[in-house]
């Protein structure tokens, strides 16, 4: 007899046999691929024996324009001087941004398309999304070489104050890549996962992630086996590159006056300046000093030598930035710095000595820094992948990150009503019903919008969508339910369901451009700022749609039974509703209470006439027994 195999759909037939999931730190100057093998996770290396793969993409025209093709990684960055503008690196900052957010400085022809910045290359308009599906996909590749087996997922990681502009275009990335994307992680949380905070003594942690284009600062609550991300802070325009722009504007400085005139026309020279601003820095991590030859192209614009002291001085102002966001970081989560059990040291822009100074004065204690900076957070992903895919069905880690800022809808008079308050943990759904404000409403305009602020203008918006189909009623009678979901990722989905009909509209937030940590950091520090302030003028916008509401019920019931009214009633009423108007347009809140006490009152006598006439008519051929 013959033993029939049973297995769960979707999974192997072969019990013991395990899926594949990557993890992939799709970072600013490098990039890394890791999986999880025989329990161990480690990264994956080319043909070359290289683990990091720089994010550079290098496009290349064929012979008339034809035979379009595409190198990625280390040969693209050796070509990157002598090519520029079609060799595109550090493309994250780039990611989710409009033209008008890009810095000028990079040596790139840049254009807008559908509210994204686009690059103009020899094989036409490429988008960031385009480039990092290039990257993405020669890391599969080498994780198909290396593995001989296929992937069925890969966990991504990204800065953790990156908005959902950001996220989305990470997303998007991956599936042009085809790749199938299990979760996006934050970093710091990766990083984490990597250092086996998870398993150690519960207690609270901070992440100072300094890579080559972002900074993250994290704290991250363990407890119960649940990691809790308490705060979030950063700069997703801040890291090692910055770092090489002081040492580059420095040799500009103090070289051959004949370099500041060349350099401005010459982008190869750009490109080549700020290589050799790169390699000084990474030398300046072990030596003291180091000498620095300009040639180019034959051109001797002379040497110089660049310590230790002068490099640090240089950088100082960027370093004290991180640390302002680890400031406002523990501040927001309301715990001080003798409360933190562990920092982490994550990205190669902290092998810098005056970064790991610094962050241990910060702190008062010792940074963690055994784990390879450079490879720490694909490590944390490729361990969260292998728990999502299913190898560790005995894993209890659960992973709660933070919304950075919050999340509501503008009602009437341009206020906004928040559904999902700044630091909520994710995933979340959060429901609230508003109803609608003119009788025979039939739709109504959703606008979602981000930030602190009382007032829409203040704030900025997401989306816009409308809700249709609403059947006619009365002011107040129809019901609309406004849902925001996040999900694990960060990604923001907005519904409106109508309850008495069942009607609903429905839209996934893809703003067209993201926020920098230090935009973000303006708005919280404006709701701070503006509080007292924002609060009267959310009760003096209040108390104006209160009025408008007033008014038109009043103007709608003197259309249809002014009649009702004598003369001298219907002069007073009118008087009343005068006197509304006018206090309409003042910002006097108590002329406005005012007004609208005052039409109460000579109102009253109207509604009663009103009533007993609905009631006579309801009468007529009946008698009270009928009824």
């Amino acid at each position: 007899m013959a033993l029939m195999q049973i297995s769960e759909p979707g999974q192997s037939q072969a019990p013991h046999q395990k899926r594949i999931a990557v993890g992939i730190d799709l970072g600013t100057t490098h990039s890394l691929v890791a999986v999880v093998r025989n329990g161990k996770a480690e990264v994956l290396a080319d043909s070359s024996g290289e683990t990091l793969l720089p994010s550079v993409v290098q496009y290349l025209a064929g012979k008339n324009n034809n035979d379009h093709s595409v190198e990625v990684g280390a040969k693209a960055l050796k070509e990157a001087a002598s090519n520029p503008e079609n060799t595109i690196t550090s493309i994250k900052r780039l990611m989710g941004r409009s033209a008008a957010d890009v810095s000028t400085t990079l040596p790139y022809a840049f254009a807008e398309k559908e509210g994204m910045a686009v690059i103009q290359t020899c094989q036409g308009e490429i988008n960031p999304v385009e480039v990092s599906a290039e990257i993405l996909k020669k890391l599969a590749q080498i994780a198909l070489q290396r593995l001989a087996d296929d992937i069925s997922g890969v966990v991504i990681t990204v800065p953790a104050y990156f908005d959902d502009a950001q996220r989305q275009a990470t997303r998007d990335a991956a599936r042009l890549a085809g790749l199938k994307v299990l979760r996006l992680l934050n970093e710091p949380t990766a990083a984490a996962v990597a250092y086996g905070l998870d398993s150690g003594e519960e207690g609270v942690h901070a992440i100072y992630d300094l890579g080559g284009g972002t900074f993250d600062i994290s704290l991250l609550r363990f407890s119960k086996g649940v990691f809790e991300v308490l705060s979030t802070g950063g700069n997703s325009e801040l890291g090692g590159d910055d770092m090489d722009e002081v040492i580059y504007e420095w040799l500009i400085e103090h070289l051959n006056p004949q370099l500041a005139e060349d350099i401005n026309n010459d982008k190869a020279l750009q490109r080549y300046v700020l290589q050799q601003s790169r390699t000084a820095k990474e030398a300046l991590t072990l030596a003291k000093s180091v000498n620095v030859n300009l040639q180019f192209n034959g051109l001797d614009y002379g040497h110089c030598e660049l310590d230790r002291a002068i490099f640090e001085q240089l950088i100082a102002p960027l370093v004290d930035t991180t640390l302002k966001s680890c400031r406002r970081a523990l501040r927001d989560a309301g715990i001080k710095k003798q409360q933190i059990k562990d920092v982490v040291l994550v990205g190669g822009s902290t092998r810098v000595p005056l970064v790991r100074e610094k962050v241990e004065q910060f702190f008062q204690r010792e940074p963690l820094s055994s784990i390879d900076p450079d490879t720490v957070v694909a490590l944390g992903a490729a361990i969260q992948a292998d728990i999502l895919i299913g190898n560790q069905p005995d894993s209890d880690l659960l992973l709660l990150d933070v919304t950075p800022l919050s999340l509501g809808v503008e009602t009437m008079g341009g206020l906004v009503e928040k559904i999902i308050p700044r630091n909520t943990p994710i995933p979340v759904a959060r429901a609230q019903d508003f109803t609608t404000f003119k009788d025979g409403q039939t739709a109504m305009l959703i606008h979602v919008v981000q930030g602190e602020r009382e007032l829409v203008e203040d704030c900025r918006s997401l989306a816009r969508f409308t809700l249709r189909g609403i059947p006619p009623m009365v002011a107040g009678v129809g019901k609309v339910r406004i849902t925001y979901q996040i999900d694990a990722d960060g990604l923001l989905n907005v519904t409106a369901l109508e309850l008495n009909s069942g009607v609903e509209a429905q839209v996934e937030v893809k703003p067209t451009y993201g926020l920098t940590e230090e935009e973000m950091a303006d708005m919280i520090r404006a709701s701070v700022n503006f509080a007292e302030q924002d609060l009267k003028l959310r009760h003096l916008n209040e108390q104006k749609v209160e009025a408008k509401r007033v008014l038109i019920a009043v103007e709608s019931a003197l259309e249809k039974d002014a009649s009702l009214l004598s003369d001298a009633e219907l002069s007073t009423l009118n008087l009343a509703l005068k006197r509304l108007r006018a206090s309409i347009n003042s910002d006097d809140v108590k002329q406005i209470q005012s007004a609208i006490k005052h039409i109460d009152i000579a109102s009253q006598s109207f509604a009663a006439k009103r009533m007993n006439a609905s009631i006579g008519e309801a009468l007529i051929g009946n008698t009270v027994d009928d009824l």
